[in-house]
């Protein structure tokens, strides 16, 4: 009975068309999706010690003058891979520093690597603020070659030309203001299928990507979550789970 329900759950749970516009609104919640962290200890995940920790029930990473990043560095959830998915989390940061939550990312160990927990690929920016265009949300190529990937409000292709913008107005300076909780938290959906990605921030359609470039386009790879070198800063997140689609 229950295998029925939860069949019958993700068939009438909304999947879009490759080629058609995005739902604005992200859809509900599956049944079945898989809790990442249990919210007592860090087990399933790897990161510097010194860095992260469990608060309050919630994954609290912090640099400060006295133990800082030595580059930018990351805490990795090691039960799994991020392939076809759909991600669901919350975070909350200050405004010193930025973080990120990266995504069929690659861990870098060979040649020269700044520490254990160096991570390459896709990752949604975080910060906690909401002037345009350095906000939480637009995809980043961290340790890549492509920077800022597509940014809050497009819907964009990456072509063997570069990137290439269909339309910006999906979410616009002021519209960003209301949507984002400074000082608070904030709920993320991540949709990957395919070369397609979509970025949800508090339940509303931020960007919407499709890489078409096969040689740097990513499918598969780890989850992680980042803290930035630099000013001190610290990051939290919570009721992180995923769905394989």
């Amino acid at each position: 009975m229950l295998r029925n329900l939860l069949l019958l759950t993700a068939l009438l749970t909304p999947v879009w068309v490759l080629g058609a516009d995005a739902p604005a609104t992200a859809p509900p919640e599956a049944a079945g999706m898989k809790m990442l962290f249990n919210s007592k200890n860090l087990a399933g995940w790897d990161g510097d010690p010194r860095l992260w920790s469990v608060k309050d029930g919630v994954i609290h990473g912090e640099t400060t003058e006295a133990v800082p990043a030595k580059g930018n560095t990351f805490i990795i959830w090691k039960d799994g891979v991020t392939k076809d998915f759909e991600l669901r989390l919350s975070f909350r940061c200050n405004a010193t520093n930025n973080s990120g939550i990266q995504y069929r990312s690659k861990h870098i160990t060979d040649g020269k690597v700044s520490n254990q927990w160096v991570v390459r690929g896709y990752q949604h920016e975080v910060r906690n603020e909401t002037q345009l265009p350095s906000v939480s949300g637009f995809i980043y190529d961290e340790g890549g070659k492509r920077g800022r990937i597509c940014l809050i409000g497009e819907q964009a292709t990456w072509e063997k030309e570069g990137k290439k913008l269909i339309k910006s107005d999906l979410v616009d300076q002021e519209a960003f203001k209301k949507l984002f909780k400074l000082d608070d938290w904030n709920d993320v959906v991540i949709i990957a299928k395919g070369n397609h990605i979509l970025h949800y921030l508090n339940n509303t359609l931020i960007l919407d990507f499709t890489d078409n470039l096969p040689e740097l386009a990513l499918t598969e790879g780890i989850l992680a979550l980042q803290l930035h070198a630099g000013k001190p800063m610290w990051a939290e997140f919570k009721n992180i789970r995923i769905r394989v689609l």
